[in-house]
């Protein structure tokens, strides 16, 4: 049974970095594209970043272009998301998911399989 189970979250300063980590389960690294995503209250979930698990291309929605950045590692069965120069407004609940795609990222329907989700909470 394929499973995703995020952790990393927490509270953290305007400026300051965290890193959320998505072990995986159930399938290989090599299969799936992951994607990060994030909701915050009253608001539609959102596309945050993903790696084509083919050609390793990342990709990143303008609101996190160079402050996050996506890795993974194979041997972890570990897909990493690094968060740097938080904001308030990147408070939400941030999920991983998995889903096929031969180029670039699943639309969001498309990925199969979705982790529970970790708190990030960006306050001061």
């Amino acid at each position: 049974q394929p499973q995703l189970v995020e952790s990393g979250g927490g509270l953290v300063q305007p400026g300051g970095s965290l890193r959320l980590s998505c072990v995986v389960s159930g399938f290989s690294l090599d299969d799936y594209a992951i994607g990060w995503f994030r909701q915050a209250p009253g608001q539609s979930r959102e596309g945050v970043s993903c790696m084509n698990n083919y050609d390793g291309n990342t990709f990143y929605a303008d609101f996190v272009k160079g402050r996050f950045a996506i890795s993974r590692d194979n041997a972890k069965n570990t897909v990493y998301l690094q968060m740097n120069r938080l904001k308030p407004e990147d408070t939400a609940v941030y999920y991983c998911a998995a889903g096929y795609s031969a180029v670039g990222c699943p639309a969001k329907h498309e990925y199969d399989y979705w982790g529970q989700g970790t708190q990030v909470t960006v306050s001061s």
